[in-house]
């Protein structure tokens, strides 16, 4: 059986009814999983039915970053998750995160797999994983994403496998699998280029910790990607300006360093836009391989990827793994305690390239919680990048809602990124290049450049006031910082009444 090598593990294979039948009210469980590809599908309906049949079952649930619709929406809905980290995507779980129904851990994606194996959240019971097959040896071979497969694994007292037929047995060789030791024995990681390969095309695992395999044919359920308007193209003209002329000053070399880029349509638009440019040769090291990703290798603007993730929309999906012969060898997936490592990032000199709900004039950046208090969906890996990158660029339209909300506002009602790691903002305004400057230069730079007209008048009238202040390093007024936050949630808009279009 190609899918399953390991004869000492055949008497293991059971129905996903009875696998599910393993899972405790109170245990921790690790998925694998990260974006909605790669996890498990066929167990966690399975355990939904036993909760939804009056059986008493909570759970903490430790992904790799985002997953599909099985895990963070139906076992919701079945009230099985108590407890969620370390990112989450879904409509279903976001509302039950903010009604108080589920309590949500929001993390850098680079601190999972440490906390996990450092034992900060608790012993993991069950490592829950999906794989394109099992090895003669017993060791398992991730599918469309590693995440933290490999330190679930490791540190679960028992691992259940989905064998997924969906998934083209032709991803075997391009997982890359490097596990890091705990202090005080870690060791450098030997990752010169993005294209190296420092570990097994396998997660080894102790067969006897295999309790159950479950054969299941689930495809991934990614998401759809929007089309490219003309706010995102601007976004991207402006990028790509603004790189053209770090080529030009000499502080990057003409085919760029190695770019990362957030997930999501705004994200895919983005990098998407380089099809447009003059650049050539360049190396993605990033979390997830998207649409875009694949555009530019097949236009040969990109010669070689390396992420944790393919999450290649629906519509797309069917083609890709037809021809994923022509990819193998320009992809690699690696645990993202690898692919999302500061060390890593720093040492390689990434281009960051992040999406932000809001900015303030000062450059701090949220990017999780709109009116301060309302999770959308996490800070993901845009953390680890953004401190650590050789350049760190967020991007988000002027305007939201319709042009009811200002994305550049006096203060942002919640920080994830401090004007420490910010270096660059990018609206389809222009580019506000921060590098250097003191904060008063910075709110200049960010109101002129990136600020839409129906709010710039705004900006300024509070700046300007602001800085009668008595302190004039930063200047705030603390009584209006979060006016326009407030006066957005009793009237529906920021706009003053009476301004223009208010």
């Amino acid at each position: 059986m190609k899918r399953l090598r390991c004869e000492k593990l055949k008497n293991k294979v059971m129905s996903s009814k009875e696998a599910a039948k393993f899972f405790e009210d109170g245990m921790i469980v690790g998925t694998s999983g990260f974006t909605p590809a790669g996890y498990p599908k066929a167990v966690p309906l399975e355990i939904a039915n036993r909760a939804k049949n009056g059986e008493e079952i909570g759970l903490t649930i430790i992904t790799g970053a985002s997953v599909g619709p099985e895990i963070d929406s139906v076992l919701t809905e079945a009230n099985v998750i108590k407890r969620r980290y370390p990112y989450q995507t879904t409509s279903t779980m976001r509302n039950a995160i903010n009604n108080n129904k589920v309590n949500y851990c929001d993390m850098h994606l680079s601190h999972t797999p440490q906390w996990v194996k450092y034992g900060f959240l608790g012993d993991m019971d069950i490592a829950l994983v999906e794989a394109v097959c099992i090895t003669e040896e017993g060791y398992i071979v991730p599918s469309t994403s590693v995440g933290n497969s490999n330190v679930f694994v490791n540190c679960a007292k028992k691992v259940i496998v989905e064998i997924n037929t969906s998934q083209p047995l032709d991803l075997e060789g391009i997982h890359d699998i490097y596990d890091l030791d705990n202090p005080p024995k870690r060791k450098p990681i030997p990752l010169i280029n993005p294209s190296d390969k420092i570990g097994t095309p396998y997660i080894k695992c102790d067969v006897d910790k295999i309790a159950a395999i479950v054969f299941t044919d689930l495809k991934d359920k990614t998401r759809p990607v929007a089309p490219t308007d003309e706010v995102s193209k601007k976004m991207a003209h402006n990028l790509i300006n603004f790189l053209e002329e770090e080529v030009k000053s000499k502080r990057l070399p003409k085919n760029l360093l190695p770019i990362q880029s957030g997930v999501g349509s705004v994200a895919n638009a983005i990098l998407g836009g380089l099809q447009d440019s003059e650049f050539k040769d360049l190396v993605v090291y990033s979390e997830v391989i998207q649409d875009s990703v694949l555009d530019l290798l097949d236009s040969g603007k990109v010669k070689f990827a390396s992420g944790t993730s393919l999450t290649i929309s629906p519509d797309r999906l069917d083609g890709f793994y037809k021809n994923f012969s022509k990819y193998k060898n320009k992809l690699i997936l690696r645990p993202q305690e690898i692919s999302n490592s500061p060390e890593v990032a720093r040492r390689l000199g990434v281009i960051a390239i992040n999406t932000a709900i809001e900015v303030d004039i000062y450059g701090n950046v949220n990017s999780t919680n709109i009116m301060g208090s309302r999770m959308m969906n996490g800070i993901g890996g845009s953390g680890d990048f953004a401190r650590n990158g050789y350049l760190t660029i967020f991007t988000t339209e002027s305007i939201a809602k319709n042009g009811d909300i200002s994305s550049i506002v006096p203060m942002v009602s919640h920080q994830d990124h401090s004007e420490h790691d910010v270096m660059v903002i990018v609206t389809e305004q222009g580019v506000a290049d921060l590098r250097g400057l003191s904060p008063k230069e910075r709110a200049v730079s960010i109101i002129e450049n990136c600020a839409h007209p129906d709010y710039k008048e705004e900006l300024y009238k509070y700046f300007n006031k602001a800085k009668e202040g008595k302190y004039k390093h930063s200047p705030h007024i603390l009584n209006e910082a979060l006016s326009w936050h407030e006066r957005f949630m009793k009237t529906g808009s920021m706009k003053q009444l009476g301004t223009k279009e208010a």
